[in-house]
């Protein structure tokens, strides 16, 4: 046992594939050390020492990996580098690792390796991939050539991933001195412009709601939402970061010289003669750069009509009867990134004559309506809700529309305008259409106010619609009455359909989205249990004895008409 002592002493401080080495004796502890203080002094690593030094050959070294570690080996001689994934590790880290992403299975994803125990980069790219990481050995020599071989610079990246160069309009008379010096100086860097250019493109070719370009510590991700979901579409060299956040900011009249303090502001891509898109821009500071959240803003989808939005018969009767009232208020209700501004501009579009003077007052304003006198509250400015409120009750309006409903003053002002002869829209964060209401109490609302001046509530939720691919499934009876479907409608006329995934919808199963509505008319019934302090429950139960849909029965009946799944109904709505 003694003599085992100093090489165990030795082997304190050896890497892992040196002490295996040792442990095996392929290697001396004096071999193994002298070996690493070579490394050391070449800021190399211990394998490269080993491979230079003749000691052992790249084949007998992968060999040994492979028994010793218990990992696969591969011979790449074997192997047709042409299907080699792409994207999958950021060439950055792929060089600096020095690794190469064999293929990818479920939640799993095989890399070339020379030295299992370097699980450092393992780690680095199970954390980059997020994805469990399957070492396979292969000969270290071998491995270096095709890591230089497809280790290509940040340019060259660039400027296979862009085609044409897009029109994006850019005012340079309302650009300060000093931005107008960064734009020709620092950002005038032609693969960084085309890669944006086609980011934004392929974003909107995607049907994407919200772009998102994230840096990390090892990498940087650019993302789309798509469909209410996000999903990983490029990650360019980390190197661009700087540049490509600096043009985004450039283009949107932002200042790039300030990187502490988020900023907000917007840009237009010139897709054609006869559109262009606006895109609301979002920066925010983080530990390894500025995060960015483009919003696109296609004022397109405000024209799609009632019809596209998934209304049901009867709830499309109500909602047009109620929007073309002389007055009152109409109020539109969900978490962010359920539709509500899309509804609200539709309903605008409706409403957009010639004899009818329409303002709106928004933070900020998404969509561009022609006809419709849009403002963008500042409160830095002093322009809040409340003043444009004020503002607008003197410009001889018909119908006002209001961001949102934040705080007293301006419900106060909107529920007046709705009493005074005016058509007033707005929004409020609640759940449902009942509880609305009593938000509106607890915000100090009076209760005469509210029934007498709003006439009708929207709650909606956006649910991702099935693809082509879908199929029918089998769901037992009793999951179909827990998650609330009435036992006489399961009387075998129609079966549920379930995401399968093709092409079209990039496997997802899902292509667009359709909503879910439940619309609550003010009856008679509903205003004298506000005029008595009712709670929401109440209100509840009497908007379901008036035939109100819940969110939840609303859902069963687009899963009915096969447009969504059951489960993308219960994930979105509350019962």
């Amino acid at each position: 046992m003694a003599a085992i002592l100093p090489n165990q002493a030795a082997n304190s401080t050896m890497s892992g594939l040196a002490r295996a080495l040792v442990q095996a004796g392929l290697l001396s502890a004096q071999q193994a050390e002298t070996l690493r203080k070579k490394a050391h002094a070449e800021k190399g690593a211990f394998i490269d020492a080993l491979i230079d030094s003749g000691t052992i050959d790249a084949r007998s070294l992968a060999s040994f990996c492979s028994e010793t570690f218990g990992y696969p080996m591969l011979d790449f001689s074997a192997f047709n580098l042409n299907f080699l994934p792409e994207k999958l590790i950021d060439p950055k880290l792929m060089q600096k690792a020095r690794v190469i992403a064999l293929g990818k299975r479920g939640n799993k994803v095989s890399v070339a390796i020379s030295d299992p125990t370097n699980t450092h980069a393992l780690d680095q790219i199970k954390f980059q991939t997020e994805l469990t990481v399957e070492p396979i050995i292969v000969e270290h020599s071998a491995l270096l050539k095709l890591v230089e071989k497809l280790g290509q610079s940040a340019e060259e990246s660039l400027d296979e991933l862009v085609g044409d160069d897009l029109d994006i309009d850019l005012s340079e008379e309302d650009m300060t001195a000093s931005q107008s010096e960064a734009a020709t100086a620092d950002i005038d860097d032609a693969p960084v412009v085309k890669f944006l250019q086609k980011i934004l493109i392929d974003a909107i070719n995607m049907g994407a709601s919200d772009l998102h370009f994230e840096p990390f510590e090892k990498f940087y991700r650019i993302r789309f939402r798509i469909d209410g979901v996000l999903r990983e579409i490029a990650q360019p060299p980390i190197a661009i970061k700087e540049k490509l956040a600096s043009r985004i900011k450039v283009i949107s009249k932002l200042d790039i010289s300030e990187k502490r303090v988020p900023q907000d502001g917007r840009m237009k891509l010139v897709v054609s003669k006869n559109r262009s898109i606006d895109f609301r821009v979002s920066t925010l500071p983080t530990l390894f750069g500025e995060k960015i959240v483009m919003r696109i803003l296609d004022a397109t989808q405000a024209q799609m009509g009632v019809d596209a939005l998934g209304y049901d018969p009867d709830q499309k009767e109500i909602l047009l009867a109620a929007i073309h009232r002389p007055y009152g208020m109409v109020l539109v209700t969900g978490p962010t990134g359920s539709g509500k501004t899309v509804s609200l501009y539709t309903c605008l579009n409706i409403l957009n004559k010639p004899g009818i003077n329409i303002s709106t007052a928004e933070d900020p304003a998404e969509i561009n309506l022609p006809g419709v006198n849009q403002v963008n509250v500042n409160d830095r400015a002093g322009l809040t809700f409340a003043v444009a409120l004020k503002a607008f009750l003197r410009q001889d309006p018909d119908i006002i529309m209001v961001g949102e409903i934040r705080d007293l003053e301006t419900a106060d002002i909107a529920i007046k305008a709705a009493q005074t002869g005016h058509m007033v829209f707005s929004t409020l964060h609640t759940n449902d259409a009942p509880s609305t209401l009593t938000r509106l109490m607890n915000m100090g609302v009076a209760p005469f106010n509210i029934a007498s001046s709003v006439i009708l509530i929207t709650a909606q939720r956006l649910a991702r619609r099935l693809c082509t691919c879908k199929q029918t499934t089998v769901i037992p009876d009793e999951a179909l009455i827990e998650a609330g479907f009435k036992e006489e409608e399961l009387d075998g006329s129609w079966l549920p359909y379930k995401a399968v995934g093709c092409e079209r919808c990039s496997g997802s199963g899902y292509k667009g989205r359709v909503g879910i509505y439940q619309i609550m008319p003010i009856t008679e019934e509903i205003e004298r249990i506000i005029l008595a302090h009712g709670t929401a429950l109440e209100i509840e139960e009497q908007a379901r004895r008036d035939g109100v849909k819940t969110l939840r029965e609303a859902g069963l009946v687009k899963v009915k008409q096969g447009l969504t799944s059951l489960d993308e109904v219960l994930g979105c709505t509350n019962e």
